[in-house]
């Protein structure tokens, strides 16, 4: 799996490769993507196939433009087009009703897709070159940690992708905020854009809780995000048991405590958006550490720490 530089030559190779049916790992703002041309079901399969993941989990499609969205959604609702003025090109996902062009591996026999227009001027500029709305989970095995860092794809899924463009580290490093707004707005994966900013223009928001068997948006299965080593979460690490420490790491949100074999801090400052770009990156670094766990301390329930803390509640439940 080459992993090259995000030069127009290598964006150029990279849409090239997309219209032929490859599937190309490149970044967002949020995570890094698994792309395929969305309307290709034998190319969208690739992307089930290289990430092992079940058919039942609809997929996000990613779009450069307006044009592009109205060619794939039946139509786009007035509550929809406030949000996309407001919030994109951003981390936020809007589940709308589909055309027939969309193939049903896209969104697990769903009549609706969820779509989003990344902000990150890489992702934009593939989509745009490619010429058509690319298919785009997170780049990594199912249900494992999101890569942050072309290495995490290299090292994740190694040949099995046909190239990744390295546009650095991400800038969020949390995945996009899911929103349905038929028949009434809900929220189905809280994200980066915060709910209340959502309600701002949409008004309440209900929460969601589709289980297994009616999934409206990615990342919904009960266990996800989760790395191979068990995570626990935790309260206050100084009230640890000094022997429990010993072969584990932490992922504190402020402060270190001492005694732990690893230790990553989310943020010294206490700031939610620096522990959410930070989170999956660190996640990988202990989960390669060699400990026996991983204690994640809980971070504030407001704004994007609702995100981190549903996704260390996924990657924790087993």
């Amino acid at each position: 799996m080459p992993v090259v530089p995000a030069t127009p030559q290598q964006l150029d190779r990279a849409a090239a490769l997309l219209r032929k049916g490859a599937v190309v790992a490149f970044p967002t703002e949020t995570v890094y993507g698994l792309g395929a041309a969305a309307l290709d079901a034998r190319a969208v399969a690739r992307i089930f196939e290289i990430k092992a993941r079940p058919a039942f989990d609809p997929l996000i499609v990613h779009v450069a433009d307006e044009a592009m969205l109205e060619a794939i959604v039946e139509s786009v609702p007035a509550r929809a087009h406030a949000l996309i003025e407001r919030f994109w090109p951003g981390p936020l996902t809007i589940v709308m009703r589909k055309r027939a062009a969309v193939p049903d591996l896209v969104t697990a026999g769903l009549p609706t897709v969820a779509i989003r227009m990344p902000a990150h001027p890489v992702a934009r500029d593939l989509i745009a070159r490619a010429r058509m709305p690319l298919a785009a989970p997170s780049a990594n095995p199912f249900g494992y940690l999101s890569p942050t860092r072309a290495e995490h794809v290299e090292r994740l899924l190694g040949e099995r992708v046909d190239l990744v463009i390295d546009g650095g580290s991400t800038q969020h490093g949390i995945e996009s905020t899911i929103v349905v707004l038929e028949p009434e707005p809900a929220l189905l994966r809280p994200g980066v854009i915060a709910a209340e900013a959502i309600e701002e223009i949409v008004g309440p928001l209900a929460r969601e809780h589709a289980d297994a068997s009616g999934l409206l948006a990615p990342g919904r299965l009960p266990q996800h995000y989760a790395p191979a080593t068990p995570i626990r979460l935790i309260e206050d690490p100084t009230r640890v048991p000094p022997a429990e420490r010993v072969n584990a790491a932490l992922l504190a949100f402020r402060e270190p405590a001492g005694g732990y074999r690893e230790t990553r801090v989310l943020s010294a400052s206490g700031d939610l958006r620096e522990a959410a770009a930070h989170l999956f990156g660190y996640l990988h670094e202990l989960d390669r550490s060699g400990v026996a766990r991983i204690d994640a301390q809980r971070v504030p329930m407001e704004g994007i720490g609702i995100a981190i803390m549903d996704r260390l509640e996924r990657a924790g439940n087993s």
